[in-house]
């Protein structure tokens, strides 16, 4: 993964839960169009392709933010330059938590899962956690979303047809062990989850969220804005009316990336 002289820094992608690396591919298209050398950050236990991680999703069992965190930071070391960190969801708390050790020279989380310090739990974002943590024993599971929960917690605001045929291709199990992490961060002071947000010298930061978003909320996102209030380093926010948690990969997703492209020009990059 070097970056092969190129001006500019790469870009790598992260996903979250129940989607695989494979579903950053538009993404990735429109970005080296654009001339940047991309890749898709893998999580550990994740095999090659959406497809065979459903036939064999033991391999994802157990595994927590902390290690799938360094797992990723291993995969950014062959790079020449630092490079942009892009993220949704539980992605988009990898990017700060990268962002905040270094590894990156930008970030942006995009619908990011709540870094420890984000304790409102807006009962839409209970629902869609449910389905793991309704059950202990999922912290050692992997676990898959109905068409119905994934309904609720990603494709809400997008037509029914749409919402099956996402469902159909992109939905892969995952591991329960994060969510739990998330869920108990608020009295757990060693958290997986904590971030270190007052890093002076990390490199801009963009959050962005999803105004009709069920998993992640705005007022998870502008939670997590105001815990960068006392660095020193840019932290901004954007926001998407009529948008849900599938704004990455539903039919909208080239207004979303087009935001992210102008953003990181303007920032330089």
């Amino acid at each position: 993964m070097s970056s092969g002289g190129s001006m500019k820094h790469p870009v790598v992608f992260i996903h979250g839960l129940w989607l695989h690396a494979e579903s950053w591919k538009p993404w990735m298209d429109l970005f080296r169009a654009n001339g940047y050398e991309v890749t898709a950050a893998g999580w550990l236990g994740e095999s090659g392709s959406t497809e065979a991680t459903r036939e064999n999703p033991g391999t994802l069992v157990g595994y927590g933010v902390k290690e799938i965190a360094d797992h990723i930071a291993g995969q950014l070391n062959s790079f020449e330059k630092k490079p942009i960190l892009i993220g949704h969801s539980y992605g988009g708390l990898f990017v700060q938590n990268l962002l905040g050790r270094g590894l990156g020279v930008a970030g942006i989380a995009i619908d990011p899962a709540p870094i420890q310090g984000v304790y409102q739990v807006p009962f839409s974002a209970l629902k869609s956690t449910l389905p793991v943590l309704k059950n202990p024993f999922n912290l050692n599971r992997v676990v898959p979303l109905t068409e119905a929960q994934f309904r609720f917690g990603f494709t809400n605001a997008i037509p029914e047809p749409e919402a099956r045929e996402l469902y159909a291709k992109l939905h892969i199990p995952s591991p329960g062990r994060p969510v739990f992490q998330a869920a108990t961060a608020t009295f757990n002071p060693n958290a997986a989850t904590k971030v270190n947000v007052s890093n002076p010298s990390r490199g801009p930061l963009l959050l962005i969220s999803g105004l009709a978003d069920n998993t992640i909320p705005p007022v998870l996102v502008k939670s997590t804005l105001r815990m960068y209030r006392k660095s020193k380093a840019v932290t901004e926010y954007m926001e998407f009316a009529g948008r849900g948690h599938s704004l990455v990969i539903d039919s909208g997703w080239r207004e979303i990336a087009e935001a992210c492209l102008k953003w990181l020009n303007e920032k330089g990059f």
